[in-house]
């Protein structure tokens, strides 16, 4: 009899749960509970990612991931750590991906490259304090670049391809519609959580990609090991 089977007993009979029982309950997760990513070369895989926050729709999102089984990655502000720590927790624990996005969104093309290396070392500690690990890969506010920039940033620079124009637009329909036409294998689609509208389409975007056979995994799942640090990749398709 397993541990669910244990407790509907014990609570259809008015039994008070016993020490085992609450043993049981405490075993940790056997290794068949662990994720394995879906293979991106035998899926159609797609990377949804969200800029600027940690933001107050955040939790609703990993809310809205989670009912998917959807993974994503996450380019955090370090600005934005402080006071959300339970979220960017919440994140790592649910397999997701957490990223650099800069300390606050200053644009790297106009930065020095101690500038810009000092950016981004306190945004990785900020992340690492909270996570126990720095990101891997980094995202470039605008997605603006420098001959300096690219020199001094040691970690891949992840762009993307589909463009939701959410933070301009504020629409979930609009936001669906770029989500669905402009979306092809391998694709890296940019969303900010800090919008409450980028938010509310997602439930849609999942539903529609996930319809075309799409499966959501975080951007290091999709672009694998083989990029390297300082150079910019908006797609998996580049890598071919």
């Amino acid at each position: 009899m397993n541990v669910t089977s244990l407790m509907r007993k014990a609570a259809v009979g008015g039994l008070v749960a016993t020490t085992g029982l609450l043993a049981l309950t405490a075993l940790p997760a056997s290794a068949d509970d662990e994720r394995t990513a879906p293979d991106c070369d035998k899926v159609k895989c797609v990377a949804l990612t969200f800029d600027d926050g940690p933001g107050p729709y955040t939790d609703e999102l990993l809310d809205i991931l989670d009912e998917h089984d959807a993974k994503a990655t996450f380019y955090l502000l370090g600005s934005n750590v402080d006071g959300h720590g339970d979220e960017i927790e919440r994140m790592v624990d649910e397999d997701h991906e957490v990223g650099n996005h800069t300390w606050d969104h200053e644009d790297l093309a106009t930065l020095s490259s101690d500038e810009i290396e000092d950016d981004l070392d306190r945004t990785d500690r900020a992340i690492e304090d909270v996570t126990g690990e720095a990101p891997t890969t980094m995202r470039p506010p605008y997605g603006s670049l420098s001959d300096t920039a690219r020199e001094t940033i040691d970690k891949p620079i992840m762009l993307w391809d589909v463009d939701t124009l959410d933070w301009q637009n504020r629409d979930p329909d609009t936001i669906l519609d770029i989500s669905t036409e402009e979306t092809s294998e391998g694709s890296v689609l940019l969303l900010h959580d800090i919008h409450e509208t980028s938010v509310e389409a997602v439930p849609d975007v999942l539903e529609t990609l996930s319809d075309d056979g799409y499966e959501f995994v975080t951007v290091s799942e999709m672009m694998g090991s083989d990029i390297d640090a300082g150079t910019a990749y908006s797609d998996a398709r580049s890598l071919d």
